[in-house]
């Protein structure tokens, strides 16, 4: 059994804000995988299913995101999970939009939802960080992550979001390598079937080949008629 939590405010104020894009992930999975509806539970929303061959519990912390450990506190303890069971999906200011990395413990980093994390579970739960971008200075990060994606986000935000399902199941049973190989491939497809020159250019790839030259026609071969052998034969005996 695995605890996927997704991070981010409760309420349609907050629905479309890149601090829920926790929550945007945990709505893809559970559609796309066919769980059940969400319920009342642990002070937050949950379903259950499975993803692949695990089991899971998806829970979104209604405590607000700067009491979301309350929440992942009291679903892990009724679950008999440890904090190895558990991962947490965020938004991450210092990840490029669309950009995705798995993590096992470390520091919060002052992301507020972590640090409540932390303080109910420690520090040793799976993390699912989801790249958003920086605002550029430190006091417009609050504004930022508490303002809607723009419209120029929706392609890579739909990317990223199929991504994760995806690779869900590779998440679900601890191959984090797997499963950023599946966000990857739809956030930043190959491009070409490794059959480029490295190195070559746009003009290089889109030039044609050049054709070889043509071979040199044969010369037609000389058909002497009769009177050029009687008239050589004659002219030997003058």
């Amino acid at each position: 059994m695995k605890l996927i939590v997704g991070l981010g405010n409760p309420g349609a104020k907050y629905a479309s804000n890149r601090h829920n894009i926790g929550f945007m992930a945990l709505d893809r999975i559970a559609g796309d995988h066919g769980f059940g509806p969400w319920r009342t539970r642990f002070q937050g929303l949950t379903t259950e299913g499975r993803i692949g061959d695990s089991r899971a519990t998806l829970l979104k912390p209604q405590t607000f995101m700067n009491l979301s450990g309350q929440a992942v506190g009291e679903a892990m303890r009724y679950l008999k999970l440890v904090p190895a069971d558990v991962i947490v999906l965020h938004d991450e200011l210092d990840l490029a939009p669309g950009k995705c990395r798995v993590k096992q413990g470390g520091g919060h980093a002052g992301h507020n939802g972590l640090r409540s994390i932390h303080q109910h579970i420690g520090a040793d739960y799976n993390r699912v960080r989801l790249g958003i971008g920086h605002p550029g200075h430190k006091d417009k990060v609050a504004p930022y992550v508490l303002s809607d994606f723009a419209k120029a986000d929706q392609d890579w935000l739909d990317d990223l979001m199929r991504g994760i399902s995806d690779g869900a199941a590779a998440l679900a049973a601890g191959d984090g390598g797997r499963f950023q190989n599946a966000v990857a491939a739809r956030v930043s497809p190959a491009r070409n079937s490794g059959t480029e020159v490295a190195g070559a250019g746009p003009a290089a790839r889109q030039a044609p080949k050049p054709r070889p030259d043509p071979a040199p026609a044969p010369e037609p071969q000389r058909q002497d008629s009769l009177a050029d052998r009687l008239r050589a034969l004659t002219d030997r005996f003058k």
